[in-house]
């Protein structure tokens, strides 16, 4: 998973997936990243290829400056997978072509991250069964599960 930090003002990359019947994180907030490949050199090179892939824009081992905790999903229907992010600070905002996985981009300030109206409790019906998750409101959706901490961790480091 790729955590992309740009300046003016100082934003985080956020995608929203494509709808995907396949796909149980289908039409969420996210970060660009996905599954290793046998032919990646190692996670690292996964978060960049995964990024390349879905946005176009492929960062570089010179701009990564460290890692976050792994995360795993909580909700046991979902796969038993683990996600480590990984940081890559950037000079300028790239320009981006997203693939036909991701519906939208969209840079989000980390002020409006930071500020406490935007993270708030946010109610789901996840397979039948009503529940309460954090949640971040941007204005193409909400960021939640796993997504929302790793943000949450990033900011708590910032």
């Amino acid at each position: 998973m790729a955590v992309l930090l740009a300046p003016d003002p100082d934003s985080l990359l956020l995608i929203r997936r494509a709808e995907r019947l396949d796909d149980p994180w289908s039409g969420h907030m996210a970060l660009p990243g996905g599954r290793q490949s046998a032919l990646d050199q190692d996670l690292v090179a996964t978060a960049i290829r995964e990024t390349a892939e879905e946005v176009g824009y492929s960062p570089s081992r010179e701009q990564l400056v460290g890692s976050l905790d792994d995360v795993v999903p909580r909700t046991p229907v979902l796969p038993p997978i683990a996600v480590r992010p990984f940081v890559f600070t950037l000079a300028s905002r790239p320009a981006l072509d997203p693939n036909p996985e991701v519906a939208a981009t969209r840079w989000v300030s980390l002020d409006h991250l930071l500020d406490s109206a935007t993270h708030d409790t946010l109610e789901l019906d996840i397979r039948g069964e009503r529940r309460q998750f954090a949640a971040y409101r941007v204005d193409e959706g909400v960021v939640w599960g796993l997504t929302e901490r790793i943000v949450s961790d990033l900011l708590r480091l910032l």
